[in-house]
Formats: structure tokens, C-alpha cells, sequence
């Protein structure tokens, strides 16, 4: 799990250290910053200041970074129309090739594929390409 995941909870990491330090110094600067005024530092006011400026900075910048970096690679990984590349050059090259070794069985191997894959309108569909890596030799069986 800890591999598979690794750059999820190496990511978690840094957030919760970046948020703990974010926290702690801003201890350090407004306790400062009550004894130049002559006042007690109070953690609820502590608390509030930092709670608004923590979600001041995740509205304007941790939320629009993770809508534009990670939903924008969702998109693109799923295949949206407005995240499509032009790979269908490559799939008649390849569907060429099947049918060119494959023979009579290239038709039904080239269906196999694409339903493994998800295949709908030239774009695949997501988590395939994990069980194709522990099934590929299989898939072709006795067709070269």
C-alpha cells in the first residue's frame, strides 16, 4: 500500500509538516505580537486568526492548484473530448500490424484488446493498463 501510494503519502507528509510549521510559527508571531500590544496571548484568538488564514490560503491557491493539476490529469487520463490527443494514427498503424501477423484471428484479437481496455471512441478507460502488465503474453495465445 505505502508503494503503491508512495507519492500520495510522501505528499501528505510535506502537507502536514508545511500546516504544522504554518501553525507553530504563527504561535511564535502572534504571541510576539500580543506582548507589543501588553496583552495575553489567547489561544482562541490564536485560533481564529490562523483558521482564516489557513483557509484564506488553500481558497486561493491549495484549491485552484488541485483543481488545475490534479482534475485537469484526471480529465486527460479518463480521455475527455477536450483532453483527446491524436492517437489514432498509432491505432490504425497498430491494428495494421495485428492484422498483418494475426491473420484471420487479428479481428478477434484487436476486440479482446479493446474491451480490456475499455475502449470506447479512440480513448481508453481508466485502471486497465494495471492488469495488462500481469496478462499481456497470455492475451495472444498461440495467434503469432
Amino acid at each position: 500500500m505505502f508503494k503503491k501510494y508512495a507519492y500520495a503519502w510522501i505528499t501528505v507528509g510535506f502537507f502536514l509538516f508545511s500546516l504544522t510549521g504554518h501553525w507553530l510559527f504563527g504561535w511564535f508571531a502572534f504571541v510576539g505580537e500580543q506582548q507589543n500590544h501588553g496583552q495575553v496571548p489567547d489561544v482562541n484568538a490564536y485560533l481564529m486568526e490562523m483558521g482564516r488564514d489557513t483557509f484564506e490560503n488553500w481558497q486561493s491557491e491549495f484549491l485552484q492548484l488541485l483543481w488545475q493539476v490534479v482534475g485537469l490529469a484526471y480529465f486527460l487520463y479518463i480521455g475527455s473530448p477536450s483532453s483527446k490527443e491524436n492517437d489514432d494514427r498509432t491505432e490504425a498503424k497498430l491494428d495494421a500490424l495485428i492484422r498483418l501477423n494475426a491473420g484471420e484471428k487479428a479481428d478477434a484479437i484487436i476486440a479482446e484488446i479493446d474491451k480490456h481496455f475499455m475502449r470506447t471512441g479512440g480513448h481508453a478507460g481508466p485502471y486497465a493498463h494495471d492488469l495488462e502488465t500481469r496478462r499481456g503474453p497470455q492475451r495472444i495465445g498461440d495467434a503469432t
